[in-house]
């Protein structure tokens, strides 16, 4: 390399969205806190962002969950999810979501906030219990 070049260098870590200011906790069912960050509706994260995320409708200064997931947070955080229609009816107008890319912690993360904030399924929320 010549005078004044700089050698790039690969970051092998992966890129994670900046968070925003704002924080929230939410518990599980287990009493395990989990720190998400607050974002719009359809915040854009950066492609490949696996974590948990609570669409959230604000109501008295309170955050109550509308529809609690985990998968790839751009994916999920768009008109395409599933639940999208119910999410949009319900009055959801935040998205809390963290990193956590490795799925087993994900699902069970999931499975705890579930079994704590049942208002998140139907028909006060859009999470559907499994077996009905």
């Amino acid at each position: 390399m010549g005078k004044g070049q700089r050698e790039r260098i690969e970051n092998p870590m992966p890129k994670i969205t900046p968070p925003p200011v704002s924080t929230c906790v939410w518990t599980g069912k287990s009493g395990t806190k989990y720190t998400y960050y607050d974002y719009p509706i359809l915040h854009v994260f950066d492609a490949n962002e696996d974590g948990n995320y609570i669409f959230v409708r604000v109501a008295d200064n309170q955050s109550h969950p509308v529809y609690i997931g985990e998968g790839n947070l751009t994916d999920r955080n768009s008109e395409q999810h599933h639940q999208s229609a119910c999410i949009k009816s319900k009055g959801a107008t935040r998205f809390h979501a963290h990193p956590n890319p490795v799925k087993a912690n994900r699902k069970a993360e999931e499975e705890y906030l579930l079994a704590n904030y049942t208002q998140a399924y139907s028909p006060t929320g859009c999470n559907v219990k499994e077996g009905g």
